[in-house]
């Protein structure tokens, strides 16, 4: 089986504590919204190619949607491709979250000089786990001695001199730096060849990874036929961004109040998954899987479950705007 970021084996599941209907007079189903508001909340998995910065290539994004306001959730530097999700208008909002998820790449390593396969394998199994990086003279931030999580290194293929590695890793790992600390253990000194990111959190090399023009052409259809499918397959509801965080879903009653700052108290919440730990970040969710707020738990999800009172989640970023339901508190 092929190895996996750390959420994606987690294996959450949803338990109910009270039961209830949501009226379909207010707010609306991701997948329901008018094209207009999909684009002013969406996201797309984009494949950066190798040569633009990634600001570069939100900034074309937004020429060809016409938007105001985009951000991308990690930047690769130019000469590498790959997955660059990127986050439309108030969609920014949550883009932040992935720098939590996990990230993976298909890297080249180039040895400087030959060695066995058995010694590759061993000392990249020495790599996974918590290393220490210092981050590489030409890097945009502190050099300063780091600590980085590696989740994974799959050697996939071994051609004379080139190692073909899958690397699963925490944000903010230099994969240049860590093939050249590989090489220093081999004893035969490497660099990185080639790199590309595959994952980026719930967005992934799949279906929805998406090229450049074929946003523009999409675009296109919409603004001289009409025609909006093409559009609505390539930009995603910005609720995917928050997949890999573990949810609450709660009552009609308790969204409009969560809008104005409030934080989440547990009567107002219908359902948690499991695992939810204390100071984990939480996303908050509406019956018709609209996402609400971003905040920190004060309870484990069996406290959630059990208790009857008490604060469960302590409200750190708002995402839906105020009105979207009926005001049902203060009164």
């Amino acid at each position: 089986m092929t190895n996996q970021l750390p959420f994606e084996k987690k294996g959450r599941e949803i338990l109910i504590k009270a039961e209830e209907s949501t009226d379909p007079k207010y707010g609306c189903p991701p997948e329901n919204r008018a094209i207009e508001e999909h684009i002013k909340k969406g996201v797309i998995n984009l494949d950066k190619p190798r040569g633009p910065t990634s600001h570069e290539v939100v900034a074309w994004v937004k020429r060809i949607l016409s938007l105001k306001k985009a951000g991308h959730g990690g930047t690769l530097d130019p000469n590498v491709s790959g997955v660059l999700p990127t986050a439309l208008e108030d969609a920014t909002k949550v883009i932040q979250t992935l720098l939590s998820a996990g990230k993976e790449y298909i890297c080249v390593m180039h040895l400087h000089e030959h060695a066995s396969e058995a010694s590759i394998k061993e000392v990249c199994r020495e790599f996974t786990g918590t290393i220490l990086q210092k981050p590489p003279i030409r890097a945009a931030v502190k050099r300063q001695i780091r600590p980085r999580k590696i989740y994974y290194i799959d050697v996939l293929e071994i051609i004379e001199k080139d190692v073909l590695l899958r690397v699963g890793c925490e944000a903010g790992t230099y994969l240049r730096k860590l093939t050249h600390d590989v090489g220093e253990a081999l004893g035969v000194s490497a660099h990185m060849a080639e790199l590309r990111r595959t994952q980026t959190g719930p967005f992934k090399e799949d279906e929805t990874l998406t090229k450049l023009h074929e946003l523009m052409d999409s675009y296109h259809f919409w603004k001289e036929d009409g025609e909006e499918k093409f559009l609505k397959k390539i930009i995603q509801p910005l609720e995917k961004t928050v997949q890999h965080l573990p949810r609450v879903t709660v009552r009609d009653s308790a969204v409009d109040a969560i809008c104005h700052g409030a934080h989440l108290a547990v009567p107002g919440i219908l359902q948690a998954e499991t695992g939810i730990k204390r100071d984990d970040f939480v996303a908050v969710f509406t019956l018709k899987n609209e996402l609400i707020s971003l905040g920190r738990s004060e309870l484990t999800t069996d406290q959630i479950i059990e208790l009857n009172k008490g604060i469960a989640i302590r409200t750190e970023r708002v995402i839906m705007l105020p009105g979207t339901y009926p005001r049902m508190w203060g009164k």
